[in-house]
């Protein structure tokens, strides 16, 4: 149908006819080969869908298809900069802080290869467990872990390690291990 012109698609209402003089779309089709035989065929599919669209609107111009909507760039640079001042913030809240669409945004991320960072709890450490706060060495050294107290972030340093960790003070709450999966 795309090779239709508006002047072809006129051709076709006019042989289909109005109202007693109504032509079935066999027979416009036949008569649209003889009339046009350098083009190739049409089907019964795009009579109705040109008939269709003239009943809908009234004409049979192409219609213009919606436009997507333009982000300028600083736009751009400052959902990138949330996200890397706390990688943590999910698509849903940079969308909201930025006034953008949902979609827009992980589109934007998408083409920027970038992903705000899924949390996922993957083990707690209780002050009773002593014997298993050595597991929590090697992830941490790895960077790819978070310890989370009651959901403020504990930073790295403040944490020693000389062989074995060592037993963090006295702590009143629980430590929680997260994981940042991209």
């Amino acid at each position: 149908m795309s090779y239709l012109s508006e002047s072809l698609k006129i051709e076709i209402l006019m042989l289909i006819g109005y109202g007693d003089r109504a032509r079935t779309q066999c027979e416009v089709v036949r008569l649209f080969r003889e009339t046009h035989p350098d083009l190739p065929p049409l089907n019964q599919g795009t009579i109705s869908k040109i008939e269709a669209q003239y009943r809908e609107m009234g004409h049979v111009r192409k219609v213009p298809s919606k436009r997507q909507a333009v982000v300028d760039d600083d736009t751009k640079l400052n959902l990138l900069l949330a996200l890397e001042e706390n990688p943590i913030t999910p698509a849903r809240q940079l969308a909201r802080d930025s006034n953008l669409n949902h979609k827009t945004v992980l589109k934007i991320l998408k083409y920027e290869k970038k992903r705000p960072y899924k949390i996922q709890a993957v083990q707690e450490l209780l002050e009773d467990d002593p014997d298993r706060r050595v597991d929590f060495g090697p992830p941490l050294e790895e960077g790819n872990f978070i310890l989370s107290a009651h959901r403020k972030l504990i930073p790295k340093s403040t944490l020693t390690y000389s062989g074995l960790w060592k037993k963090v003070e006295a702590i009143t709450f629980s430590l929680v291990l997260v994981q940042c999966i991209k």
